[in-house]
Order: C-alpha cells, then structure tokens, then sequence
C-alpha cells in the first residue's frame, strides 16, 4: 500500500499553531490595492485562525504532515 500524503497546496496556506489551531493568511491583498484604505490593507497584512467550521477539513488535508 503506498504511503499517504498530506495535500501540498494546504501545506503551504496552514500552519499548526502551538495549542494546535491552525493559522492562514487573509485573502483580498494581491491586486487591485489602491482603491482599499490604508487601514484595511494593514489589517490584512495580519495573520488569523481557521475557523471552528473549517478546522476539522484543514486537519484532514494535514494529517500526515
């Protein structure tokens, strides 16, 4: 049987955090940034958590990691 694999993509987006959250990175800071306030963009520079929603489909991607 070959061995399993964590998704690779999913791999690259989530980090597992100490207490075993997982982190990411928010989205809608690649283009189009001039029209967005200052404010905005600097929030979105911060990382977040997953969700509790969300959690349990991004350890599956990651469980062989």
């Amino acid at each position: 049987m070959p061995k399993m694999k964590s998704n690779r993509s999913a791999c690259k987006s989530f980090k597992r955090t100490a207490s075993g959250k997982f982190k990411r990175e928010k989205a809608y800071r690649s283009h189009i940034l001039t029209s967005k306030s200052q404010k905005r963009k600097r929030h979105l520079r911060t990382s977040t958590t997953v969700s509790s929603q969300e959690e349990k489909k991004v350890a599956r991607l990651l469980q062989h990691n």
